[in-house]
């Protein structure tokens, strides 16, 4: 097998002899079919091949190599910081959203920070610049990534409610702010100037924490697709609220009695299901036959503004202990019919038309549809509430009511955190401290005697404060 001078040139020619024998026309055919002369063609095959592998391993990269290479030699960037003036200044390439670059000028520190100092400032900022994360992506207008890019990706994940609210807050606050900028110019800077501001101009604070979660949905999907390196809004500081703490407005069981007799039904056992278990008027609109067990109820979705969806929280999907004569209000409903008037007739509906597993406990008396809660706040609870001079009467209040009953009888905050399925007990908390704690109570009356007591011994020409050691 030695058909060359050298080790390598005789392993390529074996490789490719062997190979090349088995089509009809190789040019190294003779290594099959050996003849007078076929040791010399197998000798002139064999040299030509070499030279063919030589020139094609040393030949110049193909055109499409040379452009990587190129673009890779483009993208890489190493300047050194240069002191000009009173600071240190890196200038680097910088994409726009053309395809012309330009060349741009980075502050870096004060000419009074060492080389050495400047030299890790300017390596941390080359570095996201060489990553891809500081070039055309962040040069692109903060409206235009908001129209092209986050509407059309990130906004459609989230709830029904949160897609309505988060437009209509970025065009009315933001927009004319930063609207013209480019992502890059959004610093930390100039988004805590623009939420100090709005507390001077009187915005309330409950809207600027809107505008907060709105901005900040933004800025977190332009990092997630490396338009940005970090999210600008890291470390805000909000305006304090100047509300103060408000107590969280319920009713009392005398005034949700009242409430109950003046809604007609299904809509009366509907809000007697809501406060006798603090569901949301979101999953109890979404709660189905065979979510309805034997002193329990299980809420595995929540139904809003025609959206169907997973529930607020992970936690909020669990079962819960509820008694008897709720479950028996429940299924009172399927032998309910109601009047509803049409021109002049009557026309009489089944409140549930149909009980299969899969079919939902309170349905629109027309189609069966999910209930509109909207609807049925404006239409039956508000004006009820409004004669009976509870205006704050709504779904939230309701849910809050069946969390303050439970306080009021002495339940721990750790089974009404279970029952309202908080997802933090900060959240119970704040409904415990509307209340004033039996023990303080008490100790405030001790207080009353112990001050009586002293009076009547002191005598009646003992006047003055008295002084509790």
């Amino acid at each position: 097998m030695g058909f060359g001078s050298s080790n390598g040139v005789v392993r390529r020619a074996t490789t490719v002899g062997l190979r090349e024998t088995r089509a009809p026309h190789s040019p190294l055919v003779a290594l099959s079919r050996p003849g007078r002369n076929g040791k010399q063609a197998v000798h002139s095959a064999v040299d030509e091949r070499v030279k063919l592998s030589d020139k094609a391993n040393t030949s110049a990269p193909s055109a499409v190599a040379e452009e990587m290479e190129r673009m890779a030699r483009r993208r890489f960037q190493d300047p050194k910081p240069k002191r000009q003036g009173g600071f240190w200044y890196l200038r680097v390439w910088q994409n726009t959203a053309g395809p012309v670059r330009k060349r741009e000028r980075i502050k870096l520190a004060p000419a009074s920070v060492p080389e050495r100092e400047v030299l890790k400032i300017a390596a941390e900022k080359l570095r996201a610049v060489n990553r891809g994360l500081i070039t055309t992506g962040s040069a692109v207008n903060f409206m235009e990534y908001v129209d092209n890019a986050y509407s059309l990706t990130e906004l459609p994940l989230l709830a029904k409610g949160v897609q309505d609210t988060y437009p209509a807050m970025i065009r009315k606050h933001i927009e004319p702010i930063f609207g013209n900028l480019m992502l890059r110019d959004i610093t930390r800077l100039s988004v805590q100037a623009f939420f100090s501001g709005m507390a001077l101009r009187g915005v309330s604070f409950p809207t600027i924490v809107k505008v907060r979660d709105a901005l900040s949905s933004v800025l977190r999907s332009a990092v997630k697709y490396e338009y940005l390196d970090r999210n600008p809004l890291e470390k805000l500081e909000l305006p304090q609220d100047k509300r103060g703490r408000r107590a969280k407005p319920f009713v009392s069981p005398a005034e949700f009695h009242s409430l109950l007799l003046m809604v007609p039904e299904p809509y009366a056992s509907m809000i007697y299901v809501a406060v006798w278990t603090g569901l949301r008027v979101s999953e109890l609109a979404a709660l189905k036959w065979r979510c309805i067990g034997p002193g329990s109820l299980t809420i595995e979705q929540r139904y809003s503004r025609g959206d169907w969806s997973c529930t607020k929280t992970p936690g909020s999907a669990a079962t819960i202990a509820v008694d008897e004569h709720v479950i028996e209000r429940i299924h009172r409903l399927k032998t309910l019919t109601v009047d509803v008037r049409a021109g002049r007739a009557m026309r009489h509906h089944q409140v549930v038309k149909s009980a299969g597993l899969d079919d939902l406990v309170f349905q629109s008396v027309w189609k069966a549809r999910p209930m509109n809660a909207a609807n049925i706040l404006r239409r039956y609870i508000k004006p009820a509430a409004e004669k009976l001079g509870l205006a704050h009467a709504d779904w939230r209040c309701l849910r809050t009511s069946c969390a303050t009953w439970m306080v009021q009888a002495g339940a721990d905050p750790k089974s009404v955190q279970g029952q309202m399925r908080h997802a933090r007990i900060s959240t119970t908390m704040e409904i415990y401290a509307q209340f004033v704690p039996e023990g303080q109570r008490q100790a405030v009356a001790k207080l009353t005697e112990y001050v009586a007591e002293q009076m009547r011994n002191s005598g009646p020409g003992r006047s003055g404060p008295i002084v509790v050691q």
